[in-house]
């Protein structure tokens, strides 16, 4: 399989191209020239497989030249290994609603599922090229985590990891910053979300820099992160036998775990809607509800993890909604940076209804799904998760409606006892990292400072 950029849709790559870039030269995201569309015949072959063997069977074909099958069946099975359900994900039934649990992985998110399948890439890579890489990563608390536990220790490489100081979980920080491998960066910067993400991009886009450390990233646009979080909308699928239209509600702060339900659809996968389920946080619902994709104001949550404006994976929707067509991409892109807002055309408006819906949740909502789901229940949702079971609600529509539960509710304590007036217990095999100390590095908002720290310690 080939891909190219959203931006420039001249030049190929390979999968190997793409996964080590990240991001594209000309500053787009890649995307799969083609997509293999399964027939009913062959989804119908794909059903009664376990979770690894599915994996395998979707995620080859998009990375056929850069292992064998084989190669690949290993990694898949040590990537799963180490999650604390056989078929890594789990679905539960509550009330007419089905929750799909991605937490069940060492770090207790939905981004150990495709993390620690780049992780081991990474390691059949730079092995098989005899080669050094240097992963740079921003987090509003989950990717981290999950990137360090698939990356530390791991030879010829190191992870730097930016957070928003002061505005991730304490969970969700001791996580990333208890952790003593050599290898492992925390580096904690004066801002938001958003400032980190917009350092990494700037970093990936100074050549020079880029090049010097042969720099490489595992944010929600690496290409790899979606294909292996495409798996679990086709798993759940298979789980559900019954004639009623499949929905998904979604909670996205970045649009990565959407897409890849997205791009499940585009390969044949019969998903009725898509909801994306966001917190006050809002440019994704107002762009899917009204078209009006403009940035605001970032708010402080109990849901930090969606706590951004900006959705880097906006764009390969954009690029879909586009037709296909990299110089309209291009300038609309531009103009998102430049002002800050994209107004989307009607006959877009059209094509964005055929496969989405939206909703948003306040504060207070967040805390009273959560209350109202224990009480009925005797089930405890972490906040991101409350707002996909809320949106659920608020679109009010019919059918097979999973909501896609992204994190273990410890990880969220104090919203929790907002909520509920109870603190969750980690699990048993993590409760070491509150009592471990810490290490991190606090840096300002300054792109040449962050740059400098990096050159610093790879040297």
């Amino acid at each position: 399989m080939k891909y190219i950029s959203t931006r420039d849709n001249s030049k190929e790559y390979s999968f190997e191209e793409v996964f080590i870039k990240g991001l594209a030269d000309d500053g787009g995201l890649f995307v799969p020239k083609e997509v293999k569309k399964y027939s009913a015949q062959e989804l119908e072959s794909l059903s009664g497989l376990n979770y690894q063997d599915l994996a395998k069977k979707i995620i080859y074909p998009f990375i056929g030249d850069f292992m064998t099958v084989n190669e690949l069946s290993d990694v898949v099975e040590k990537s799963y290994s180490v999650f604390r359900k056989d078929n890594a994900v789990d679905l539960i039934k509550v009330g007419d609603t089905k929750l799909l649990e991605l937490f069940h992985g060492p770090t207790l998110a939905f981004k150990d599922i495709a993390m620690q399948l780049l992780g081991n890439f990474y390691e059949y890579y730079l092995k098989k090229n005899n080669k050094n890489i240097n992963v740079i990563v921003a987090t509003s608390g989950d990717t981290g985590a999950a990137a360090i536990d698939a990356i530390k220790g791991k030879k010829n490489m190191n992870i730097f990891v930016l957070h928003p100081h002061k505005k991730v979980s304490l969970v969700q920080r001791k996580l990333m910053s208890t952790v003593k491998e050599k290898n492992v960066f925390n580096i904690a910067i004066e801002g938001n979300f958003d400032d980190c993400q917009n350092l990494v991009k700037s970093m990936f886009a100074d050549k020079k820099f880029s090049n010097s450390i042969n720099m490489s990233g595992v944010n929600s646009i690496n290409w790899a992160r979606i294909i292996a979080q495409a798996v679990y909308y086709f798993y759940t699928y298979f789980k559900i036998r019954d004639d009623r239209p499949v929905n998904f509600s979604v909670p996205t702060g970045n649009f990565g775990d959407v897409y890849a339900g997205y791009l499940s659809k585009k390969m044949g996968l019969p998903i009725n809607k898509l909801i994306v389920a966001t917190n006050q946080n809002d440019i994704l619902h107002r762009a899917i509800s009204n078209g009006k994709y403009e940035a605001e104001s970032v708010f402080e949550t109990n849901s930090p993890s969606m706590d951004i404006q900006i959705a880097s994976n906006f764009e390969r929707l954009v690029y879909d909604l586009s037709d296909c067509d990299d110089n309209e991409t291009q300038k609309i892109m531009t103009d998102i940076k430049e002002e800050g807002k994209y107004i989307i055309p009607k006959n877009k408006m059209e094509k964005i209804k055929r496969d989405f819906l939206s909703a948003s949740m306040n504060e207070k909502e967040i805390l009273d799904i959560i209350k109202e789901v224990y009480t009925k229940y005797d089930i405890i949702l972490d906040p991101h998760s409350a707002i996909g079971f809320g949106a659920l609600k608020k679109v009010n529509i019919d059918g097979n409606n999973i909501v896609l539960v992204t994190a273990h509710p410890c990880k969220f304590p104090d919203a929790i006892d907002k909520s509920i007036g109870i603190k969750p217990d980690l699990p048993d095999e993590i409760k070491y990292v509150m009592d471990e100390k810490e290490n991190y590095d606090i840096i300002s908002n300054n792109l040449s400072k962050t740059q400098k720290y990096i050159k610093e310690k790879i040297q």
